[in-house]
């Protein structure tokens, strides 16, 4: 006769909704890991040390935490900005970079970064250098996805006088120049 075949309980995540033995290769892992600890700790046992150190770590964090440092540890956290997924926000550098670009040989194009963190609005900007240089000039967003003035032709002989002149709240020395992939102050 025939062996009897018993059925087999599946215990079933309750976060992901995959079998308990499959959350690893789910997309939900990071969320499945406190159920499945909870719920099914002999199919992830390393989870299980991975979550006593991490709670050892967390006592022993808060026991250093109130210990006489209390005022170091309290500035570093605010110095510190985190972006969603864990970026660290860097604040912009109160710098103008002038760069010239040389293309078909005999062409350049000068280009001006920075201007906007000084207040300057860039089309107004490009505007003026454009009558001053008698060039094109346009507002363009460079590769870091940031807008930059493009002028036609080398101006990088007056470019520094006629910032420091029209914006005076632009300062000579937050003006620097690219050169051989070097940044050079203006002054």
């Amino acid at each position: 006769m025939a062996e009897m075949l018993q059925s087999v309980e599946v215990l079933y995540c309750g976060v992901c909704g995959l079998p308990a033995e499959y959350c690893e290769f789910g997309s939900e892992f990071e969320k499945c890991k406190p159920w499945l600890i909870e719920n099914a700790p002999d199919l992830y046992p390393d989870l299980v040390k991975d979550s006593n150190l991490k709670e050892a770590d967390k006592v022993s964090e808060q026991l250093q935490s109130t210990s006489i440092s209390e005022g170091s540890s309290a500035s570093k956290k605010e110095e510190v900005k985190r972006l969603p997924g864990g970026k660290i926000k860097k604040k912009d550098k109160q710098e103008i970079i002038i760069e010239k670009v040389t293309r078909n040989r005999r062409k350049s194009i000068t280009t001006i970064k920075g201007l906007e963190i000084f207040g300057v609005k860039l089309s107004d900007a490009s505007k003026k250098l454009g009558k001053k240089f008698a060039t094109g000039a346009s507002v363009v967003k460079g590769p870091t996805e940031k807008e930059q003035i493009d002028v036609q032709g080398d101006i990088s002989y007056d470019i520094v006088d006629f910032i420091t002149e029209t914006w005076p709240d632009v300062p000579e020395s937050a003006i620097f120049f690219i050169e051989d992939g070097k940044k050079v102050p203006a002054a």
